[in-house]
C-alpha cells in the first residue's frame, strides 16, 4: 500500500470502506440499523466531498492500485497549532498490516507547524484505543461525538507533535 491524496473519483470507494469498517466495528455496539443511519449521514458522498474542499486539511488514502485499504482525514485549527484527526479507518480485511500506522505518520507530517494532535474515540472501541495509545496518545477528556440524536460517548485523546 502507498499513501496518496484522495480525489473526487475516490469517494464511492471511500464510502464503501467506511460502511464496511463501521459495520465491523459498531454493529455489536449500536446495532446494524443505527450504524446504517450514521453511515448514511456522516459518510454520504456529499459529506465526503465537503471534506475534500475543506481548507487547512488533508484527506489521505492507503491504496495498492487495486483497492483502497484505509483512509484518514485531519484538519488544522485556525492557528495551525492543533491538528484534529477526524477519521482514520482501515478496511477490516486490511487491518493489522501497518496501514493505520502509515496513515497516521503521513497525517502527522502534513502539518509541520502543528504542536498537538487531537482526536475522539468511541469508549467501547477497544482496538482503536489500543492503537492510539500505542502511538503515543493519552486521554485528555471525554465528549459525545454523536449528532444531536445519536449519543456516542467518546474519549478525547491528544499527542504532542514535533
Amino acid at each position: 500500500m502507498f499513501i496518496r491524496s484522495a480525489g473526487e473519483r475516490d469517494l464511492t470507494a471511500i464510502r464503501e470502506l467506511l460502511v464496511a469498517t463501521w459495520h465491523a466495528t459498531y454493529d455489536d455496539i449500536y446495532g446494524k440499523e443505527q450504524v446504517v443511519e450514521i453511515t448514511n449521514d456522516w459518510h454520504s458522498i456529499a459529506s465526503l466531498k465537503a471534506r475534500l474542499l475543506r481548507p487547512n486539511s488533508e484527506f489521505l488514502l492507503a491504496d495498492d492500485g487495486k483497492r483502497i485499504g484505509g483512509m484518514a482525514f485531519a484538519a488544522a485549527t485556525a492557528d495551525h497549532k492543533t491538528v484534529v484527526l477526524q477519521q482514520l479507518y482501515v478496511h477490516p480485511d486490511c487491518q493489522h498490516a501497518g496501514i493505520g500506522h502509515m496513515l497516521l505518520a503521513e497525517i502527522e507530517g502534513c502539518f509541520p507547524d502543528a504542536e498537538l494532535m487531537r482526536l475522539e474515540v468511541e469508549i467501547a472501541n477497544e482496538p482503536a484505543l489500543a492503537f492510539y495509545r500505542k502511538h503515543g496518545f493519552t486521554q485528555s477528556g471525554t465528549t459525545n461525538c454523536g449528532a444531536a440524536d445519536v449519543d456516542i460517548p467518546a474519549l478525547v485523546l491528544e499527542k504532542k507533535l514535533g
